[in-house]
């Protein structure tokens, strides 16, 4: 897989940033959700998956990658 970069709203050069992937996907690059009572919510995680918290206005760059 091959990943570029959409854009980000880090002005420290860290997380959240999306990707677009050459599979056709989106690449969420957050923090990770550890909270107990959160992940308590969470339903059908499997265990090669996580979960990643971004700033809604981070979507915004999802369609720029068209």
């Amino acid at each position: 897989m091959r990943l570029t970069f959409l854009g980000t709203d880090s002005e420290d050069g860290h997380c959240p940033t999306l990707y677009k992937t050459d599979r056709d996907t989106i690449v969420v690059q957050g923090y990770k959700v550890i909270d107990p009572e959160a992940m308590g919510d969470v339903r059908d995680l499997a265990e090669n998956e996580t979960l990643v918290e971004v700033p809604r206005e981070l979507l915004r760059f999802a369609d720029e990658g068209e």
